[in-house]
C-alpha cells in the first residue's frame, strides 16, 4: 500500500445515537452520530409501524382481497 493516502482507521470509534444508546466500532471517523441504531430502530425492535404514503397499503390490500375472492370463484 502507498504510504500517506489512506484515512487512519479507528479500531475504537464511538457511536452515538439519538436515542442514546452508544456502542463501539471500527470506522476511519473517530465519532459518529446515528439518528437509529439497532435498539430503537422498529423492525429490531418489534413495533414495527406502516407508514402509509398516499394510500399505498390501502390500495394492496384491496388488490390481494380482489384476487382471493377470485380464486375463491373459481374453486
Amino acid at each position: 500500500m502507498k504510504k500517506e493516502i489512506h484515512p487512519k482507521y479507528h479500531a475504537d470509534a464511538k457511536v452515538k445515537c439519538a436515542c442514546g444508546n452508544s456502542f463501539t466500532v471500527g470506522s476511519t471517523a473517530p465519532e459518529i452520530n446515528v439518528e437509529i441504531c439497532s435498539k430503537c430502530h422498529p423492525f429490531y425492535t418489534g413495533k414495527d409501524k406502516i407508514i402509509d404514503t398516499a394510500g399505498r397499503v390501502e390500495r394492496f390490500k384491496k388488490r390481494a382481497e380482489k384476487t382471493t375472492a377470485k380464486k375463491r370463484k373459481l374453486k
